[in-house]
């Protein structure tokens, strides 16, 4: 199962990009509070941010903090893989991004649109060092949930929570558009997604009630995507059918299954991927492919699996992963 980004202090320092923060906090307490002195345009709390800069305006985060933000945003650093998503959906392009589950930087579906900007942290977390240097006006920090670390961010920036425990991709946009200044907008693709979504089930036809089945292939083996996550709000959307285990609630983000237990992967089709087409995982799906369980399918005996970008439907998701989606699977059923 991969890490949710609530671990903030688990240490990373194999990838080098966020050291665990709760070993930094005392040395960089130090630091944010000098920096929030002499950057007025940061500030030292929410009371105060953006007044430097001229108008500012009061947002309220997915925990029902009152959060003050400037009124034209220009500088926007987003610790989440859906914050970078929404942002870029909303046409702003972040200084700052934290790199996504499996990934060295953005997630492959966003990788070109995101080319060059400042990696500051990981899934396990920010490097604060990073963010500082960043010189945000704000701080979309996706569902961080460690104190510590958020009280650092603050200290930085203005610092908005933007993803439920819903992990709802349609709010965290919403919301992320009130931070921004991008309201229209953000209602624009919502009202774009939903079109696109009508059109996809039409051209279904009568593929429109099969059951439809999402997994991801790892070195650790198979996991399935259940209830409360990205991928299953957006096959909800197109009213498909689920396996059983797939109707419900995981206890994480994804699920893991052994070889024996394959078959609850299976469905009318199958989406399946590994988070990462290069490196240690490219190879994963090939191996996959030749085991008995898994040829003994359904799925795979009546042609009907797909091999998806698990970057985009197997993690946080977002809007643009959402239409991309929407894409895949007109390409894969649509008649």
């Amino acid at each position: 199962m991969s890490p949710s980004p609530s671990s903030a202090s688990s240490p990373t320092s194999r990838s080098g990009l966020a050291r665990s923060p709760r070993a930094r906090l005392t040395a960089l307490a130090a630091l944010t509070v000098v920096s929030a002195l002499t950057l007025s345009a940061c500030g030292s709390d929410d009371s105060d941010k953006g007044d430097d800069k001229g108008k500012s305006r009061i947002v309220k985060d997915v925990t029902g903090t009152d959060v003050k933000v400037p009124e034209k945003v220009e500088r926007v650093v987003v610790l989440s893989e859906m914050d970078l998503d929404s942002s870029l959906a909303l046409g702003v392009r972040p200084v700052g991004l934290t790199a996504g589950r499996g990934q060295k930087g953005a997630p492959e579906y966003l990788a070109d649109k995101a080319k060059d900007i400042e990696v500051v942290g990981a899934v396990t977390g920010p490097d604060l060092e990073k963010v500082l240097a960043a010189k945000p006006d704000v701080i979309l920090a996706g569902q961080i949930a460690d104190a510590q670390v958020l009280k650092q961010l603050r200290g930085i920036a203005p610092t908005v929570m933007t993803v439920g425990k819903d992990k709802n991709w349609k709010s965290a946009l919403t919301l992320t558009g009130e931070v921004l200044g991008k309201q229209n907008e953000a209602k624009t693709f919502l009202a774009d997604y939903d079109k696109r979504v009508a059109e996809v089930r039409k051209s279904l036809g009568d593929k429109a009630g099969s059951t439809v089945s999402v997994a991801r292939y790892s070195a650790k083996g198979t996991a399935v995507m259940q209830q409360g996550v990205f991928i299953s709000d957006v096959l909800k959307d197109l009213e498909f059918k689920r396996p059983a285990l797939q109707n419900k609630k995981g206890a994480g983000h994804s699920t893991p299954l052994s070889d024996e237990d394959i078959q609850q992967i299976d469905a009318d089709w199958l989406f399946i991927g590994t988070l990462s087409s290069k490196g240690k995982d490219a190879d994963l799906f090939g191996e996959l492919r030749k085991k008995p369980a898994y040829q003994q399918l359904g799925a795979v005996k009546s042609g009907h699996v797909t091999q998806i970008d698990g970057s985009k439907w197997t993690s946080l998701g977002g809007s643009l992963a959402a239409m991309s989606v929407l894409d895949d699977v007109e390409k894969a059923m649509g008649e």
